[in-house]
């Protein structure tokens, strides 16, 4: 049984997915503390605040209601939305926190591809299947490390970045990781004008792509 916080159809606005349709399951339950989170009514798994199954589905999660769903409740509940998308994201909150392999493969058994979004800090307990976005969370208040384990399944690494330290410490963090094949992504924090501007010269210089949080500029989920 998994803490779902929200399910939710729309279009996936980050990293190499950007552009897809998706159906979105949001975890409940993070411990790494970003001071930025936009999503940080999910950090707690709080009793009082679990609700039935149904009261998670399309809704705004805002308040961190959660509730627990098995794969197939999980599988059924996008059927009997009518869920077109074929992309399932599972992200937080931290999803790493809960071993997601037989919740990928149970997606998978039904056709569906899974994207896990993780801060790297948990080990990464998923499919072989699974494509892997590693977003890394340095420093953080919460004082959690970024996995070596975690950085080496990736088959994406999503860095958010506001100035030149950012990338100076995700340069640091990657030393001695292999990064063949995987999709390198810098991301600007909060379309900092400034942000975007590092994160373009960046990537061009580097080949790598930019990751633009398309969905906040068409104001979507």
């Amino acid at each position: 049984m998994y803490p779902v916080n929200e399910v939710f159809e729309t279009i996936q606005g980050e990293g190499k997915n950007s552009g897809l349709a998706a159906i979105f399951v949001r975890l409940q339950g993070c411990e790494v503390g970003c001071s930025w989170c936009d999503t940080k009514h999910t950090w707690t798994l709080d009793p009082a605040l679990q609700v039935s199954p149904e009261q998670v589905l399309c809704v705004d999660g805002e308040v961190g209601r959660w509730s627990h769903y098995s794969s197939e409740q999980l599988i059924d509940a996008f059927k009997a939305q009518g869920f077109q998308a074929k992309l399932v994201v599972i992200t937080g909150g931290e999803p790493c926190q809960y071993d997601l392999t037989e919740l990928c493969q149970a997606l998978e058994a039904k056709g569906y591809q899974v994207q896990i979004e993780t801060s790297g800090t948990e080990l990464v307990k998923v499919s072989d299947g699974a494509w892997v976005t590693v977003s890394p969370k340095i420093n953080m208040k919460g004082g959690k490390a970024v996995l070596v384990q975690a950085l080496e399944r990736a088959n994406e690494i999503k860095h958010p970045i506001a100035r030149q330290r950012h990338i100076d410490e995700l340069d640091a963090l990657l030393e001695g990781i292999d990064l063949t094949n995987k999709s390198m992504c810098l991301q600007p924090i909060s379309q900092i004008e400034a942000a975007t501007a590092l994160a373009m010269k960046t990537c061009i210089e580097r080949n790598w792509r930019l990751s633009v949080q398309m969905h906040k500029y068409l104001q979507i989920d």
